[in-house]
């Protein structure tokens, strides 16, 4: 991750005038046993299954992965980002080997069969229906936690 006042002028321009989301209720619950967790992936880098629309400049809808059609792209529209490592590893940026290595060893109970990917130059507080769309999807998965993998 490149620090804010390295972007250049345009995302640093984007990132200050961002408003900070407020949660009506934030609530939280008490976690599972770790070895009995449901977990789903959601990272900000922009992945979409080959053939899928792109994701454009300030999208503020998400795109599902799932986890045994992992031919991805990448329509990350940051300059600064070096998307070496993810060309070498998707690991880096949808750990799901590790993962399924993770509940292959009963660290955990499952690893969800969706996923999820939005763009990271999103204004947070548009984003909220799609937001709340994944949520809904993941609860009727029964996935209890969910890894952030911002990018």
């Amino acid at each position: 991750m490149v620090l804010i006042p390295e972007m250049p002028a345009i995302g640093r321009g984007f990132i200050s005038r961002l408003e900070k989301y407020t949660f009506d209720n934030p609530a939280w619950t008490i976690p599972k046993e770790k070895s009995s967790r449901r977990v789903s992936i959601v990272s900000s880098a922009a992945i979409s299954r080959r053939g899928d629309k792109p994701f454009s400049w300030l999208a503020n809808n998400h795109r599902v992965i799932e986890k045994d059609n992992l031919d991805l792209v990448m329509t990350h529209v940051a300059v600064e980002y070096d998307r070496t490592a993810w060309q070498q590893d998707i690991n880096t940026i949808l750990p799901i080997d590790r993962l399924e290595e993770m509940a292959k060893n009963g660290e955990i109970g499952s690893v969800s069969n969706e996923h999820y990917s939005f763009i990271g130059s999103s204004d947070p507080i548009k984003m909220e229906r799609s937001a709340k769309e994944v949520a809904e999807r993941m609860k009727d998965d029964a996935v209890d936690t969910v890894f952030l993998v911002p990018v």
